[in-house]
């Protein structure tokens, strides 16, 4: 091992969960052309092991983050690291490549905690890129080409808006709620939670309460796809100034579901089965149907089942009543099994038993973004569509999406063609140009269509 480091290039990957797969296999391919040496560091030796492919240019070990000692020796031997860790647990990586002077990327938000390292980065000439992923990523690189492709002509911004969604693949799609899990089902049923929604409209400040959040939705068509929703994200105002749109119009950011899927979501959390905060009792031998009968009102004879259709106002011939039937909620005998746990949890496990996705399904990315800008004194609009299908539940759209950029950008940064110091997310040219470009390789490629620009006026007539 020591004559490796010696002579080839060595990347740490922290982490070797899901979202690692075509990140590695990535490198793996360019290893020998590269003169690149994977080590893949995971708690799970055996997974770590499984990722390398008995590759002969890539080494696994078991890693703990929390052993210092551990974590410490693998950043020093390594060229640059990379961290697919869940988010929090960033930092401590990151304080010691500053120690070590190594490069770090992660396809993480940016932290308080890591912006405070800025610094420090700059002053030891480090690359901290951070936020190189899908979302956020791949939509920063994709709106900000366009942003400034506009701006380069002297257009002027009027309208950002940005979209995106992981689904189910329509060959996949097998359930009346047309969706299934593609990413982490617990960030699912807490979406929207922790403070209203707010964005900017036509000039107007708006805020959605996460009580109504789900019935506030727009339509997005994608030719082939057909038709999506999309909901607000929680604040579409903190990119305003990084992207440059301090005096924009409108600034929008949300999630595409299928058409549909908001307005049966909006039942659970009208209920309270989206709730995180407490912590129901005997919830390791509560039933399904308890659990459902948990949130309705004493009834000294309407069943659970009356009561439900009741207190959502659910007529017999709706779709509605048949989608929460399909998950099995009202059934008796299905336990909760899980201790001390959260509606939110609960309800995670209960629909985990329907929408895991199945050996042969595949997995969908769409991203939407609409730029409206005014040129000449023309006011125009283009839209920008990404439809990315997985190959397998290994090498699935969003291990794609996610785990390329950040090859990608780790490999530029590597060969010197990424050289702006400090932590950063991917809004520069140097980075998203070459990223964009070589993403289109693997079949992430935007289509772009000019249009009238009518904002939320819709009854303007332009000439």
């Amino acid at each position: 091992m020591c004559y490796i480091y010696k002579i080839m290039r060595v990347i740490l990957v922290i982490g070797a969960g899901r979202s690692a797969s075509s990140l590695i296999q990535y490198f793996l391919n360019k290893s020998t052309a590269e003169n690149l040496h994977l080590v893949i560091g995971d708690l799970s030796l055996e997974l770590a092991q499984k990722k390398t492919n008995n590759h002969p240019n890539a080494t696994a070990m078991a890693l703990d983050i929390f052993d210092a000692n551990q974590r410490k020796e693998a950043i020093q031997k390594a060229d640059i690291v990379i961290s697919m860790l869940p988010a929090h647990l960033h930092i401590e990586v990151a304080r010691d490549c500053v120690v070590y002077k190594k490069n770090m990327v992660t396809a993480s938000y940016i932290s308080d905690e890591m912006q405070g390292l800025d610094a420090a980065a700059k002053e030891n000439n480090l690359i901290f890129m951070n936020e190189i992923g899908l979302d956020p990523g791949i939509d920063h690189m994709s709106a900000m080409k366009v942003i400034d492709g506009i701006r380069d002509k002297g257009g002027k911004m009027l309208l950002f808006e940005s979209f995106c969604g992981g689904l189910v693949a329509p060959e996949s799609d097998t359930n009346l709620w047309n969706y299934k899990f593609t990413w982490a089902p617990r960030n699912v049923v807490l979406a929207g939670q922790g403070g209203c929604a707010k964005f900017i409209q036509e000039g107007t400040y708006k805020y959605i309460p996460y009580c109504n959040l789900f019935r506030r939705t727009e339509f997005l068509d994608v030719e082939g796809y057909g038709r999506f929703e999309a909901y607000s994200n929680r604040d579409s105002l903190k990119y305003k100034s990084v992207y440059g749109l301090d005096n924009v119009l409108t600034l929008y950011r949300g999630t595409i579901r299928r058409v549909g899927f908001s307005k049966a979501w909006n039942m659970f959390v009208q209920l309270g089965m989206t709730d995180d905060s407490y912590v129901m009792e005997n919830s390791e031998n509560m039933s399904y149907r308890q659990f459902v009968n948990s949130f309705l009102p004493y009834h000294p004879t309407d069943s659970v089942e009356i009561k439900t259709r009741l207190i959502l106002k659910i007529d017999q011939d709706d779709i509605m009543w048949d989608k929460l039937l399909e998950l099995d909620l009202f059934n008796n005998k299905k336990i909760v099994g899980l201790k001390n746990a959260t509606p939110a949890q609960i309800l995670e496990k209960i629909l985990s038993d329907s929408w895991t996705l199945q050996a042969d399904d595949k997995d969908m990315i769409v991203m939407y973004h609409k730029f409206g800008y005014e040129l000449n004194g023309v006011k125009q609009q283009i839209d920008s569509k990404m439809v990315c299908i997985g190959d397998d539940q290994t090498y699935t759209a969003m291990a794609k999406t996610v785990g390329l950029p950040v090859a990608m950008a780790t490999l530029l940064i590597l060969n010197g063609k990424i050289k702006t110091p400090g932590v950063q997310l991917p809004i520069n040219k140097e980075v998203y140009l070459p990223i964009l470009e070589e993403l289109e390789e693997y079949g992430v490629v935007f289509k772009e269509e000019s249009m009238p620009y009518l904002g939320y006026r819709p009854d303007k007539i332009f000439s």
